[in-house]
């Protein structure tokens, strides 16, 4: 037979699976997996249901229900002080996963450059390669995951035509400063590229911060394109409801490989996520301080554990240095035994370079339960305690 296609077929399972799978097998306390473990707002569930039983269950607009759309241009205006056209701005897709599919088949032409950031969230690559994409890495390190403006200028060429950017970053919880989305905006008019900015966690920023959209950015109005999530936002990722903003000239082409994908997102959900956006100032000020205690919980008790603690600025993910507690492995064989042995699970770091990646660092969800990360720290106490490494 001919062979199927030569970017996703043997593709390895994602150490994501094969990690939960682990977990699933004894019993651990899984902070590999990046999602609450409890439900949104029930106001907004509720919407959704009722809409469910009362309203048509058809095919929505292509583009979207028009008073999500709405409500996504409202939001632009109250968070950013940025006017949107609802009408000619804004697309709702089926997840931002979906989104970025889209935005990139709709912008790239076969071996054009795409300037990507390691770490990597794990879908990028793939989507890069099939669209016959040459991916250009530039990376970013802990502990202080500093982008390096050398580094950054010499992965921009003639052929660049998109820097995709993860802002906060999945996984580094890096919330880039305005100096280095300038730098990038600057680096993008020059070369005539487009931003593609993945801003799934824009309203789960820490210490005070505020996030920074790369649409705010000078010249971006036109060559940007934002990616939000519901999912993120309203603690709800099994809805997969994402949105697109960008100008009409690259809203159009985007909108249409949406029409071709998934064609639409289900009614009831998009009028949840809509009521739900126009939620008091008050939800979202609640939604970042809740998780910021949790990655305070979290990062205590691993620190006086003995771990190292890199700097959390945003999302739902800690990294943590296991190299002061000389526990004598590279990271992935070290979650493996952590996960067989202590009963907790969490992400090599290094599954999210391509190369020569760093080899000491975790990463922990802390969007769980306190009692669940309680139980987490108590276990990884045990553990360290039984082979002597607890700087407890």
């Amino acid at each position: 037979m001919k062979p199927t296609n030569s970017i996703y077929t043997g593709l390895p399972t994602t150490i994501f699976e094969e990690m939960s799978r682990l977990a699933l097998a004894h019993g651990a306390v899984n902070l590999g997996q990046g999602f609450p473990d409890t439900d949104g707002p029930e106001d907004v569930r509720r919407v959704a249901a009722d809409a469910l039983l009362a309203d048509p269950n058809q095919y929505p607009p292509m583009l979207g229900w028009p008073d999500l759309r709405q409500a996504v241009a409202e939001s632009w205006r109250r968070f950013r002080g940025l006017d949107v056209d609802w009408a000619r701005e804004v697309l709702v897709t089926s997840g931002a996963t979906e989104a970025l599919a889209d935005a990139i088949a709709a912008l790239v032409e076969p071996g054009d450059e795409i300037v990507l950031v390691e770490p990597l969230y794990d879908c990028y690559l793939p989507l890069v390669r099939r669209a016959g994409a040459v991916p250009r890495l530039v990376r970013i390190a802990p502990p202080d995951w500093t982008m390096d403006e050398a580094a950054l200028r010499a992965a921009f060429s003639p052929k660049t035509k998109a820097i995709l950017l993860n802002n906060p970053h999945n996984p580094a919880a890096k919330v880039y400063t305005a100096a280095e989305l300038e730098l990038i905006a600057r680096l993008a008019v020059e070369h005539d590229a487009y931003v593609i900015a993945d801003e799934v966690y824009e309203h789960i920023v820490f210490d005070g911060a505020r996030h920074r959209s790369m649409l705010s950015m000078p010249g971006m109005r036109e060559r940007a394109v934002a990616i939000g999530s519901a999912g993120k936002t309203f603690s709800l990722t099994g809805w997969k409801v994402g949105y697109v903003t960008a100008a009409p000239a690259l809203l159009d082409p985007i909108a249409k490989a949406h029409q071709f994908t998934t064609f639409t997102t289900p009614p009831d959900l998009q009028k949840a996520v809509a009521y739900g956006l126009r939620k008091e100032e008050a939800y979202y000020r609640e939604l970042a301080g809740a998780l910021e205690a949790k990655r305070d919980r979290l990062a205590g008790a691993c620190r006086r554990l003995g771990f190292g603690i890199i700097p959390c600025r945003g999302t739902y993910f800690l990294t943590v240095d296991c190299k002061p507690l000389d526990l004598g492995e590279d990271d992935v064989a070290l979650a493996r035994r952590m996960t067989e042995e202590a009963g907790v699970t969490a992400i090599p770091v290094s599954a999210f370079y391509v190369s020569d990646a760093p080899r000491s660092f975790l990463r922990l969800c802390f969007s769980k339960r306190d009692e669940v990360l309680d139980e987490a720290a108590g276990r990884l106490e045990r553990w360290l305690a039984s082979s002597g490494r607890s700087a407890a």
